[in-house]
């Protein structure tokens, strides 16, 4: 499907992902309208520190997922939805999962319904490597069975087939993209990387962290991106789900070890238990299979393997280290 000349509709643009997506999209010149999550200080998130041409030219509506007419009214004139609105946090999903079931599955179903009556031509739908669970088999493929090993994930797992559901019943085009662990510039201290990197450029060499032995599949935020882009112009993804990951497994602490070296710092890990999952929600391993990506989508990561790790974090870290942007994060506390 051809982006350009289309009206695309970005949820969740004022997010992490979201708003590197929406500057992307918007660099290649194409027509974007970014939904951001309606409050009072009239804040658009991430996008208030966009370049400033970004923000003078941005159709902006601001409102609220779970709002079906409000979705609906955000969707008018759009050709294309990338729909990334969503609660991520895990910690959070155990203390109110009510509110993940109402933003994440409730509001993918607003979104679908509306794309089926207003007559969208493609539906990008968000899912997460976290609705594998624990890997039953390595690398992960998207015939992988789903497991809800967290409020959070299970949510997903619900969105996620209330999307495809939409495809089967009405033929609404839909695909679900499956990112594995993103990172860089902008997430949240909530996830591993910000939370090891934060308390570092902060000053503390005791690091607090949860468990170290479960590993991760890490995606740089650029490589997400380009395979949101990838995914919304193939004709062959409609109906699929899509895995987009690195195909590298490495552990927590290996990636802890690797920032403090990028770091130049010596540091000394303090377990938190604040910070550890239930035994059994916590998720011991995850690698992606990326074959499909590539045949359907002519995606391939281009910060792969250990050195594309190492310069995805460097970059990342680059970030962090900017007073600016730090003073962003409370690094000494948890966030959930």
């Amino acid at each position: 499907m051809e982006l350009k000349g289309s009206k695309i509709l970005i949820t969740g643009a004022d997010g992490f992902i979201g708003s590197h997506l929406t500057e992307e999209l918007m660099r290649r010149g194409y027509d974007v309208r970014a939904f951001v999550y309606y409050n009072s200080f009239n804040s658009w998130g991430w996008l208030d520190h966009s370049a400033p041409e970004i923000r003078k030219s941005l159709d902006v509506f601001s409102g609220d997922i779970r709002d079906p007419h409000g979705v609906r009214t955000a969707m008018k004139g759009c050709d294309i939805v990338l729909h990334l609105a969503a609660l991520i946090a895990i910690p959070y999903s155990y203390h109110s999962p009510d509110t993940y079931v109402d933003t994440n599955v409730k509001g993918t179903l607003n979104m679908v319904q509306a794309a089926r009556d207003l007559g969208v031509a493609k539906v990008v739908h968000t899912s997460t490597s976290e609705v594998y669970g624990t890997a039953r088999f390595v690398p992960i493929t998207e015939e992988h069975p789903l497991q809800g090993q967290s409020p959070y994930s299970a949510s997903k797992i619900g969105a996620d087939q209330i999307a495809m559901s939409f495809y089967s019943s009405f033929d609404t085009p839909v695909s679900i993209i499956r990112p594995f662990n993103t990172y860089g510039p902008r997430q949240s201290a909530r996830a591993v990387i910000p939370t090891i990197i934060t308390q570092i450029a902060n000053g503390a060499r005791k690091i607090k962290l949860g468990s170290l032995h479960p590993t991760r599949d890490f995606n740089y935020v650029a490589d997400t991106v380009a395979g949101f882009i990838a995914v919304s112009e193939s004709d062959q993804s409609v109906g699929e789900v899509i895995n987009i990951g690195s195909n590298y497994e490495i552990s927590i602490g290996e990636t802890v070890a690797m920032i403090a070296e990028i770091m130049n710092v010596q540091i000394e890990i303090e377990a938190d238990d604040v910070r550890l999952r239930p035994d059994n929600s916590e998720v011991e391993r995850l690698w992606a299979d990326n074959r499909k990506a590539l045949a359907q989508a002519g995606w391939q990561p281009k910060y792969a393997g250990k050195d594309g790790l190492r310069r995805g974090l460097a970059e990342t870290i680059e970030w962090f280290a900017d007073p600016l942007n730090l003073a962003c994060y409370k690094a000494d506390r948890y966030n959930i």
